[in-house]
């Protein structure tokens, strides 16, 4: 018998998560897929602002309406459900890639990494042909990512001129 006490290593029972720190390479090779969600998110989201004024104008009738405007109204409700589905399932996706979703309406993203040992993202936008730009975490300025970075390797890690 151990004299040593029983302690949980992680008494709040919270999972860990660890600090995902992607490369410019992969960030560029996961972008079509990235980019395949975040598309899903936003043509999800212009359903929902279609839908929903309907849906609202309907609630607020739903007393007054014929059978066939009832059934739109249930019709609706089952639409936006299965819309906010998708949602829910594009932003898990993300988040199992490791990419943060920044601005849903812009459809703007962060593959999060690190520059100088400091916490950072490279950013992509829809609409963008590539990853193009960086920021630190916690900054909003956007700095274009210097052609010197398509050199280094995966295990490289980035650094800035005449940086140690």
């Amino acid at each position: 018998m151990s004299s040593t006490p029983n302690r949980a290593t992680n008494p709040a029972g919270k999972p860990r998560k660890k600090e995902l720190a992607l490369d410019l390479t992969t960030a560029r090779q996961m972008l079509p897929l990235v980019k395949s969600i975040v598309s899903d998110i936003l043509n999800s989201r212009q359903v929902l602002s279609r839908l929903t004024p309907e849906q609202e104008r309907l609630d607020r009738h739903r007393r007054d309406l014929v059978w066939q405007e009832r059934q739109r109204r249930y019709q609706v409700t089952d639409e936006i459900a299965a819309v906010e589905k998708t949602l829910t399932h594009a932003a898990g996706e993300l988040a199992g890639l490791g990419v943060n979703l920044v601005d849903e309406d812009a459809g703007e993203v962060d593959f999060p990494t690190k520059i100088n040992g400091r916490p950072a993202a490279f950013t992509w936008k829809f609409g963008d042909t590539a990853v193009g730009h960086w920021h630190y975490q916690g900054e909003d300025q956007l700095r274009p990512i210097p052609n010197e970075w398509d050199q280094s390797t995966p295990a490289t890690p980035i650094r800035f001129r005449g940086q140690p």
